[in-house]
């Protein structure tokens, strides 16, 4: 798999990241981090592995994801927390779905034969709500619209000119994709629980935020 990169946006994962870089030294990819240069303590734990590092110029979970993204040199990128909860071993068979003429393959808590050890009620109706959203508004053929674990390729990231640069990038890459007629299909997978416990998403008012970039996104005002 080294035409594929992993991109890996990183804000305070001082205690996840070197686990992550751990168990994908089995991976035979490139890895991207996205971090800043201020936060020193993710850059110290992590120096003794060689992936390359990407200093974030903005802010935001969308915008360290497409700094990666511009930085991609290979065929194919694969998103990838830096928390612990994405488990690399669906990397593979995404890898070569991906390659058989898709431009993205989704996971999926969702499907029969997936699941998660880290949603809660609440993020799990919230997914829900989201992602039927989707399927009646935009016709997006996919189970957990949420979760960005992917594999994509790079030439399809880049024609979408993604720019969300909060957690509104989750529901916009899809959105774009299906607009685009690009093509895509999804897999289960199983969400492990943080290696931190922490989760960074704030759901009322990240979800607000999503929910009025899709009803906006629907009348075609962005």
């Amino acid at each position: 798999m080294k035409n594929l990169t992993l991109v890996i946006p990183a804000k305070n994962e001082e205690t996840c990241l070197p686990e992550v870089l751990r168990e994908l030294q089995d991976y035979d990819c490139k890895i991207i981090v996205v971090t800043q240069n201020s936060d020193t303590k993710t850059l110290s734990s992590i120096k003794n592995f060689r992936v390359e590092i990407i200093y974030q110029s903005g802010e935001g979970y969308g915008d360290a994801i497409i700094q990666g993204i511009d930085s991609v040199k290979t065929d194919y990128i694969c998103i990838f927390n830096a928390d612990g909860s994405f488990d690399p071993k669906y990397i593979k068979k995404m890898f070569n779905l991906c390659k058989n003429n898709f431009d993205f393959v989704f996971a999926s808590r969702y499907l029969l034969g997936g699941g998660s050890d880290d949603d809660t009620f609440l993020t799990k109706f919230g997914n829900y709500i989201f992602t039927r959203i989707g399927n009646i508004f935009f016709s997006i053929k996919i189970s957990d619209i949420l979760f960005t674990y992917l594999i994509g390729r790079t030439i399809s990231f880049k024609k979408l000119h993604l720019a969300s640069k909060d957690f509104c990038f989750c529901v916009e890459l899809p959105i774009k994709a299906k607009k685009n007629n690009m093509s895509f299909t999804e897999i289960p997978s199983y969400e492990r629980k943080r290696i931190s416990g922490i989760k960074k998403v704030k759901e009322f008012k990240d979800g607000s935020k999503i929910l009025f970039y899709m009803i906006k996104s629907y009348l075609k005002l962005i």
